[in-house]
């Protein structure tokens, strides 16, 4: 009885990293700020949920009447929840905000474009994929190639992938891409082994010739203290080939003893891609860039600055394992919005990849540095203070129709 009257005096506050954990706090205490969550400290203080509500459990009707709405919510679920899929919120926002749903209308959707996605693979089961032949896999973590399947416990590579091929209950950035995956992530979504991921790299650069890779994955600059990491060979070896590289900075933004984007979106040439929320406010945990590579020592200078762009990556609705009643989930991070840049990468490349590559057929360091000059140039800092380059929204947000004009600028497309 004591414990119940007490609610009284406390909320339930979700924790910035995981919103799924809920920390019990007083009524009074100011909680955690709207940035740690991407949003304003108004909208922070509405995520809240006051324990009071449950004080109505103290009467043994209420107790009973509760357990016996909990078996019933249980036990048809998957018909309540095959409902509720069309009514929970979409992720629309993420693709009107970025301007991708614009050059959609226009007719571009990545056709012809390769990407290589790195993570714990795919389940292509997926209604949504239906469309979708894949044009490689492989199984750097157990060796079986022939068995193309997700081992991420929350299907991370699943919630990836349909960020840029979904085409079903949501539309994805670049759903007629060529697409090839690697499974080189374990079931925790971490890469374990360094030398996994670059063998995983080295495979969508030489067995399937990519035009894109995007890692949704990193490592904490601690981790790996030397240039000579076999990831970030891998890393270089792409971009040195002519293929653009496009990772997540990394969600340690609440981390004060972490200073810099992870690795490999460190490297210069690689595209680091932080998160924004519906907002358009920078995710509170989305990771912060140094102004020097901690790796050379040297001052990062315009367009390598990091990270380079933010990008949609607060509670992006996207695909799940098939075999859930309701195959769909919510996801947060700088790794969604990795592939949101990633799939906007081959819109650019659908429209000008030609261009971009000019007579000799080969994109050298010097039209990847355009390419990305044209993304800091074109990137929307409407909703942050600083009109430069800054250690956490980078050079702004996506807005891929003025990227794609400034493109065109560089490489003088009429």
């Amino acid at each position: 009885m004591l414990f119940l009257r007490s609610l009284d005096n406390l909320d339930l506050l979700p924790e910035p990293e995981d919103h799924r954990i809920l920390t019990a706090i007083d009524t009074k205490a100011l909680g955690y700020p709207g940035s740690a969550y991407g949003l304003t400290d108004e909208e922070a203080q509405e995520l809240r949920w006051p324990l009071n509500t449950m004080k109505k459990l103290e009467h043994p009707t209420g107790a009973i009447f509760f357990s016996i709405f909990t078996l019933l919510l249980i036990a048809g679920w998957p018909w309540v929840n095959s409902y509720l899929i069309p009514i929970l919120p979409n992720s629309e926002w993420a693709y009107e905000g970025s301007g991708i749903r614009q050059l959609q209308s226009e007719g571009y959707f990545g056709q012809g474009v390769h990407v290589c996605i790195v993570d714990t693979g795919i389940d292509m089961e997926h209604p949504d994929f239906s469309h979708q032949q894949l044009s490689g896999f492989r199984d750097f973590l157990g060796g079986n190639h022939e068995s193309i399947k997700d081992v991420g416990e929350s299907s991370h590579g699943t919630l990836m992938a349909g960020i840029l091929i979904s085409n079903g209950t949501s539309k994805g950035v670049a759903p007629e891409v060529d697409l090839s995956v690697a499974l080189a992530l374990d079931s925790d979504g971490t890469s374990g082994s360094t030398d996994r991921v670059a063998q995983a790299i080295r495979w969508c650069r030489i067995t399937q010739n990519v035009d894109i890779i995007s890692l949704s994955l990193g490592g904490s600059p601690s981790d790996i203290s030397t240039t000579s990491s076999e990831t970030n060979l891998a890393v270089q070896e792409a971009l040195d080939s002519g293929i653009f590289v496009v990772a997540a900075a990394g969600n340690t933004g609440l981390d004060l003893e972490i200073n810099d984007v992870s690795q490999p979106s460190s490297i210069p040439g690689v595209i680091s891609v932080g998160a924004i929320s519906k907002s358009g406010k920078v995710w509170g945990s989305s990771a912060f860039g140094s102004t020097f590579d901690p790796l050379t020592g040297e001052e990062r200078n315009f367009p390598n600055q990091k990270p380079e762009v933010v990008a949609p990556g607060v509670n992006i609705f996207s695909t799940a394992s098939s075999t859930l009643s309701s195959p769909y989930a919510y996801s947060s991070g700088t790794s969604d919005s990795t592939v949101f840049v990633s799939g906007a990468l081959a819109l650019i490349l659908q429209q000008f990849g030609d261009n971009i590559e000019g007579s000799d057929g080969i994109i050298d360091e010097n039209e990847m540095r355009l390419v990305k000059y044209a993304l800091a140039t074109s990137s929307d800092r409407s909703n942050f203070e600083s009109e430069t380059h800054n250690s956490h929204s980078g050079y702004g947000s996506l807005d891929v129709v003025k990227w794609s004009k400034e493109v065109a600028f560089s490489f003088n497309v009429e």
